[in-house]
């Protein structure tokens, strides 16, 4: 006999309703299909018609529109996205008219810019970091920061300086030397102390600070034309550059330009909180527009998305 002063509850008059009329949100049709060879395309049409393969599906048809209208299509980078190799598809993106622009945080611009000097980057941090000969690499430091010894923004400085400087044999994938040759915006948005070139005797917080200041001024000018049918990537930067994005299009809006109707997208391995409300959500926050979050490794998942705009949905 139980000592609890409480029964179980009966469930007799508990009522049901017929399936059909309660109705699913997953239906059939809904359903994946097996693929039977044809491409890329095919394949994306072969996914669920459900949660993320819908999205990733939205994601292409908006960044296939916009290239369709000569709409801005701003990537935001984050240093890893250039780690994992992806310069190469994402030159060919900008050729293809998919990228008009392109905003790196502090880790993409030295990854990238050390490929294009030395074909090579990315230190083992753990190997060096007991003896404090992490980040000081020399060539690396004195490069970065003698590049912004002029009047132009960080991230054009930098493709200004690699024309000069960079190794011929690694210049073709380098995004900043690539991006410069074609005259596509780069901005380049940096917190001073998070870098390696930072450390360098060369480097002035004059020199950092102005350079990136006025990067700032230009990611608002572009992000102003991303009204009406623009996109926004966010890629592999978890506070940097969706705290600048925010910031960006309050600007924008501030300053009587409209802003709205524009698709946004972040993709990681894993969704952080800056991404999900500054880049996905707020933006779109009375303006419409939609925002849409995509989860995998970079180094899967932007080859994926440069073939599936490539050769287009069937």
């Amino acid at each position: 006999m139980s000592k609890y002063g409480h029964e179980p509850l009966s469930f007799q008059g508990l009522k049901t309703i017929p399936i059909q009329a309660r109705g699913g949100k997953v239906r059939i049709e809904h359903f994946g299909k097996p693929y039977t060879g044809g491409g890329i395309a095919t394949w994306l049409d072969s996914l669920p018609h459900i949660l993320a393969a819908d999205s990733l599906r939205s994601v292409i048809d908006a960044l296939a529109n916009a290239r369709a209208r000569k709409k801005m299509i701003i990537w935001g980078l984050g240093g890893h996205v250039i780690k994992c190799g992806l310069a190469p598809i994402l030159i060919d993106l900008m050729r293809r008219g998919y990228a008009t622009a392109f905003a790196l945080n502090g880790a993409a611009a030295i990854h990238d810019f050390e490929i294009a000097i030395a074909g090579q980057t990315s230190e083992d941090v753990e190997a060096v970091l007991p003896d404090g000969s992490f980040g000081a690499a020399e060539e690396t430091g004195r490069e970065f920061n003698a590049a912004l010894n002029c009047d132009q923004g960080f991230g054009e400085s930098l493709g200004r300086h690699l024309e000069a400087i960079a190794d011929p044999r690694f210049a073709a994938s380098s995004l900043l030397c690539e991006t410069y040759r074609n005259s596509t915006p780069v901005t380049v948005h940096v917190a001073i102390g998070t870098d390696t070139p930072h450390t360098h005797p060369s480097a002035t917080g004059e020199a950092l600070g102005r350079a990136t200041h006025h990067d700032f001024r230009l990611l608002c000018s572009l992000v102003k034309e991303i009204n009406d049918g623009g996109v926004y990537l966010n890629v592999g930067s978890a506070v940097v550059l969706p705290e600048v994005f925010l910031k960006a299009v309050s600007v924008v809006r501030n300053l009587g330009h409209p802003l709205a109707d524009f698709t946004t997208v972040n993709f990681d391995f894993i969704q952080h909180y800056r991404p999900k409300l500054n880049v996905v959500e707020r933006p779109h926050a009375g303006a419409g527009g939609h925002g849409y979050s995509i989860t995998g490794h970079h180094e899967i998942m932007i080859p994926l998305l440069a073939a599936a705009l490539i050769e287009g949905r069937s």
